[in-house]
């Protein structure tokens, strides 16, 4: 029996049975990479030697009667997480001898729980990037299409999960890093609410590993299942031991409804600043007649919804304001040269990303306040919805493109070009309030290639989009194993 696309709950399961060992799914994850990775180039950093260790000790453990979360799983990590005696590069060549000598919090939560790490995953250079590649472990490609990208940051994660490189993967999610490769690939991701997961051992080299409260930005679980989310960020929740945050993950909230028939669901397909393609569009009315069938009330308009043109702005501002700050001073100084030549009535992105990267502390202060109107509207649409389901991005996967500067490419939506970067609006929509948003398989474009859609919930109720992704899961299908 091949147990390579097995999800970590059904590993768990023959594990706790005697059906299978921890030594028999490493081995044959570790043959599968080795007979397939060569065409995908997921698996960037290998680690096997220590994972058979690993897995044999997890047999030793189990028979001694252990019992934890994931005794025994084969896992992969994204490669901007240390991992104590691998490489951290972040894909910058400069770093490629960045050898940190402590594991990531989120690292060592997956060797507490028992998982076996397979190694690390490829990621574009400095995660920034909606593509995986770099210069130092080249060009991550989609199983399903080897011609397009399997999406980024976390690309070569998502690409792992859908050839059947370990159950399960962990990512992080800045602008879409998690949800977009998800979407992309096939599989499943969740962008827990902001705050909620740790992150320290995730930074760009040389940076020391501290305890930083990031502003937007998130690490959370990906896999084959929208049960197997559940189940990692239980893992992976939970304050910082380096800090005195308080122990909120122990009070997040239960679903708010076991059945499709009770959840309220507001449909949003179309943003005022980019259009949505067709198969994407197909996507989400799929879900949405999918709940309607199984009677949940389901709204494709409401009042209550938050302004996505001044989300997309504020999102734009907030995040390229901390990109900013590590610019070289030359840099940054043409940047504000720019960003002053900008008139005061231009509200197009383009204009907002300059805006953004040399925003003063004043202006900051007023994006945070007018973030927080846009928290507060979030509240009020939520006492009336229990999800909101929208795209992640316009289009499935696109093809390579390494052409040029990030600014310089475009996006091909229904044969007509738009700005590379302007595909990101979707991500914000979440991104920006910190709401929590879990990314599932929603179907198959025309040419065959998955097609995702988000769930965004409320913050600090993670476990309503989660379960909802559970529900759909039964209702609709998803992952699939690319032909």
């Amino acid at each position: 029996m091949e147990w390579s696309l097995r999800s970590a709950e059904e590993l768990s399961a023959a594990l706790r049975a005697g059906k299978v060992t921890s030594v028999e799914l490493t081995d044959e994850a570790i043959a599968r990479i080795e007979r397939d990775d060569e065409a995908i180039n997921a698996i960037c950093v290998p680690d096997f030697d220590r994972a058979r260790t690993a897995a044999h000790r997890a047999d030793q453990a189990r028979a001694r009667g252990e019992m934890r979360p994931l005794l025994g799983i084969p896992v992969t990590v994204k490669e901007s997480y240390d991992i104590a005696g691998l490489p951290t590069t972040w894909g910058i060549p400069a770093h490629r001898d960045h050898v940190p000598a402590q594991d990531a919090v989120q690292v060592s939560r997956l060797k507490a729980a028992g998982a076996v790490i397979l190694g690390k995953t490829n990621v574009p250079f400095m995660l920034r990037d909606i593509q995986t590649f770099n210069d130092i472990h080249g060009t991550t490609r989609n199983p399903w299409d080897h011609d397009r990208t399997p999406g980024g940051s976390s690309g070569g994660s998502a690409a792992a999960l859908a050839a059947g490189f370990g159950a399960l993967s962990i990512g992080s999610d800045l602008a879409g890093s998690l949800r977009t490769p998800a979407h992309f690939c096939g599989v499943y991701a969740h962008k827990p609410t902001l705050g909620l997961v740790p992150t320290r051992g995730m930074a760009a080299p040389p940076a020391p590993a501290l305890p930083t409260d990031l502003d937007i930005a998130v690490a959370g679980p990906m896999a084959r299942t929208a049960g197997d989310l559940a189940l990692l960020l239980d893992v992976m929740a939970g304050p910082d031991p380096l800090t005195n945050g308080i122990a909120y993950h122990l009070a997040l909230p239960p679903a708010r409804h076991e059945r499709l028939a009770d959840f309220r669901v507001l449909i949003v397909e179309d943003h005022p600043l980019i259009p949505t393609g067709s198969a994407v569009r197909a996507g989400v009315n799929r879900v949405a007649e999918a709940l309607a069938d199984e009677g949940a009330r389901v709204e494709l308009h409401s009042p209550l919804l938050p302004d996505l043109t001044e989300a997309a702005t504020l999102f734009l501002l907030l995040m390229l304001s901390n990109a900013g700050a590590g610019l070289p001073t030359e840099v940054y100084e043409q940047l504000q040269t720019g960003a002053a030549a900008i008139g005061a009535d231009d509200r197009s992105l383009d204009a907002a990303r300059a805006r953004g990267l040399t925003l003063s502390h004043r202006d900051r202060v007023q994006a945070d306040n007018r973030r927080e109107l846009h928290r507060h509207g979030w509240r009020q649409l939520f006492a009336e919805f229990d999800a909101v389901v929208c795209p992640i991005t316009p289009t499935p996967a696109f093809p390579h493109d390494h052409s040029g500067g990030l600014e310089d490419r475009h996006i091909d939506i229904d044969g007509i070009a738009h700005p590379y970067f302007d595909q990101l609006v979707w991500a914000g929509v979440a991104g920006m309030p910190g709401l929590p948003a879990t990314a599932i398989p929603a179907g198959r474009s025309p040419e065959g290639l998955p097609v995702g859609v988000q769930l965004i919930g409320p913050m600090f109720e993670d476990h309503t989009p989660l379960r909802l992704a559970e529900l759909l899961e039964r209702k609709i299908g998803g992952f699939s194993a690319p032909r």
